[in-house]
């Protein structure tokens, strides 16, 4: 570890607020009651049968936990099961064939429900459409769809007959497409026509054609008819209709492959990654009954539920939480196309409403923006239903979370913080609902049977209050297989640069910062290379990006350093009806000053309707570093709103 990238320490943020009970009618029907972290302290690795034994497995495992040399683990070592016979054929046995599993709704106003039934009988279709395609066990399948059930469907289908997926964000570029085909080895790609962006189609089958064609091999592709009219496309060779495949294959069923527990199920490209992509490989046992377990143990999941995760599952999110761990448990999943805001700012609160919807599962940024569109959105729809809450992404605000917790939530939900990361598989660190109180803008506690330090550049553990770097201390069946390009830069980049001695040979650098409390709860405060350094010590950006938002009216905000080197400028979005002014900013330097300190009153106070987004919701500080300090505007082609920084830009030359 690099001392020069540690964020610095102290207690000048207030970065939770007070305890927070669970709600008394949520403790009433909760699925955990009495806190597990004990017994898993006791009894582990062996209490991770806990996780294994939500799983149907075709031969037994023959231990939770195989030691080999960390961290190349194997968990549930001899069992063999198959992820799709577990997230749809045992459901059936159970007599929950005609339960709803998905629940479909399209951005042209579409909407598409499939039983388990029916998702079993098109998953079967197109795995056998597959194989008359030449997809044996163990080839890479790439999936290049936008949020439609053609793309579980697929995923689904690659498990059933023991062929990895790879999937990759509609959002992203032919060249990033092509990029994963290669690095994969992929002779095989699903995708489809185009898709429908606030209303407009955008052609994606141009995209993978681009993209097909500058890898160095051939590749069979499938595509799937989206847009029908609206966009007439032409198959080209080596290009197959989705439906005609599907049909050819109607009413044939495929006998799940049997896979090892430590076989491959999916390799999962990084997002944000430079040079060689890094493809993050989960395995199936160990990943499917982690999901399975942490959707039971935090959101709270139960077969009678309708649950949605509003991610994209172009993303590790929408894996583990859309598809694997809630059809894995039974549920009832959403599936959501669209925007928040289109066609109007209360979308997701007609939704939830005329889908009851249980539990919601949602972005700090995607709460943020609703704090700032304005109560009058959930106030129009009936959201009672709702009974718990979660956040996945980045930190969660105190503001923020309160806003949540008292305007969706009705003071009546539980709001689960969690932390993790697309190398664990699942959620690392967060509250358990009906068993922790709730510190706002605090993550919670590490989940039983998971290890967790919080240390300083030399590995030792940091006191309560201070910050450093978040780490992992021991193995859990969800983390990483290893990386696709090979064990040794998973090796380099996760695990020998963080390797502490004293205190033992195991540790997961996860490459963040966080502080811990004196009663165990930690605040996560983002990379640890989002810092500042301001009066000679290291700032994480959150710490200050808090401090501003803890201001009534502000609902976003982002810090980078100007010209000077140690000046701050604070770009700021405020809540709906609330208009820019002096007071406004005079009262976003005081908070920060009395927050941080002087040292860190910001220079300049930048209003703007939106900051720069990624289309993962991650704002583009990069790009703000640029128009501070008079630069070129770097790559702009990954957000979703590009225009904002010209706006910026001109806000700043006018001033």
């Amino acid at each position: 570890m690099d001392e020069r990238d540690v964020v610095a320490g102290g207690d000048t943020d207030d970065s939770h607020g007070s305890r927070v009970p669970p709600p008394q009618g949520f403790l009433e029907q909760a699925t955990v009651t009495e806190d597990p972290r004990p017994s898993f302290e006791n009894n582990w690795p062996a209490c991770w049968s806990a996780a294994g034994d939500l799983l149907e497995w075709d031969d037994p495992y023959d231990a939770v936990l195989e030691d080999g040399e960390p961290p190349f683990y194997d968990w549930f070592p001899g069992g063999t099961l198959n992820a799709a016979y577990n997230c749809l054929d045992r459901h059936l046995h159970a007599g929950r064939k005609n339960r709803a599993a998905i629940h479909w709704e399209g951005k042209d106003g579409e909407r598409r429900t499939y039983t388990y039934r029916d998702l079993y009988v098109e998953v079967n279709e197109f795995a056998a459409g597959l194989r008359s395609l030449g997809v044996e066990e163990d080839d890479v399948v790439t999936i290049y769809l936008p949020m439609v059930p053609e793309l579980p469907i697929a995923m689904l289908a690659c498990a059933r007959i023991g062929a990895p997926h790879s999937v990759v964000f509609a959002g992203l570029s032919a060249s990033a497409l092509a990029t994963r085909i290669e690095a994969a080895g992929s002779a095989y790609l699903v995708t489809c026509d185009g898709y429908y962006r606030r209303g407009d189609a955008f052609n994606q089958q141009r995209k993978a054609e681009n993209a097909v064609l500058s890898v160095d091999h051939d590749v069979e592709t499938v595509v799937v008819d989206r847009l029908g009219e609206a966009l007439p496309h032409v198959l080209g060779r080596d290009q197959h209709d989705y439906d005609t495949l599907v049909e050819a294959h109607a009413g044939e069923t495929i006998t799940p492959v049997p896979r090892e527990s430590n076989d491959m199920l999916f390799v999962m490209y990084t997002s944000g990654t430079t040079g060689e992509p890094k493809g993050v490989v989960h395995g199936t046992g160990g990943y499917l009954a982690y999901v399975a377990w942490t959707a039971r143990t935090v959101l709270d999941v139960t077969p009678e539920d309708t649950y949605w995760c509003a991610a994209d599952i172009g993303w590790i999110t929408g894996h583990s939480y859309i598809v694997y761990g809630p059809l894995a448990l039974g549920t009832t999943t959403v599936l959501y196309e669209g925007t928040p805001d289109y066609p109007d700012r209360d979308r997701l609160w007609e939704l939830i409403e005329r889908l009851a919807v249980d539990i919601f599962y949602t972005a700090p940024t995607a709460v943020r923006a609703f704090m700032k569109w304005g109560t009058e959105y959930p106030s129009r729809h009936d959201l009672s239903s709702l009974r718990l809450l979660g956040t996945v992404g980045e930190p969660i605000n105190p503001r923020a979370w309160q806003w949540y917790y008292d305007h969706i939530g009705g003071g009546e939900c539980p709001i689960v913080d969690t932390w993790w990361q697309t190398e664990t598989g699942g959620m690392a660190i967060s509250t358990i609902p009906g068993v922790d109180d709730m510190h706002p803008g605090a993550a919670g506690k590490p989940l039983p049977g998971i290890g967790v330090d919080v240390v300083g550049p030399d590995g030792t553990a940091v006191e309560a209050g201070q910050t450093g770097y978040l780490t992992l201390t021991r193995p859990w069946p969800g983390m990483a297989k290893t990386l696709y390009s090979g064990d040794d830069r998973f090796l380099q980049e996760y695990w020998l640069a963080h390797s502490v001695p004293e205190a033992g040979d195991w540790r997961y650098g996860s490459g963040d910062a966080a502080r811990v409390d004196e009663d165990g709860y930690i605040t996560i405060l983002g990379r640890a290379d989002d810092v500042l350094t301001l009066a000679g010590q290291r700032f994480s950006t959150m710490e200050i990006e808090s401090a501003i938002v803890g201001v009534e009216g502000v609902a976003e905000a982002a810090v980078v350093v100007g010209p000077e080197g140690d000046d701050v400028h604070a770009y700021v979005s405020l809540e709906g009806g609330t208009e820019p002014s002096a007071a406004l900013e005079q009262s976003v330097l005081d908070r920060v000053e009395l927050s941080i300190g002087r040292f860190a009153r910001p220079r300049r106070v930048v209003f703007t309707p939106e900051l720069p987004k990624t289309r993962s919701g991650k704002i583009m500080r990069r790009l703000l570093e640029d128009v501070t300090n008079g630069k070129p505007l770097g790559d702009t082609s990954a957000l979703r709103n590009p225009e904002i920084v010209g706006e910026i830009r001109s806000t700043i030359d006018q001033e």
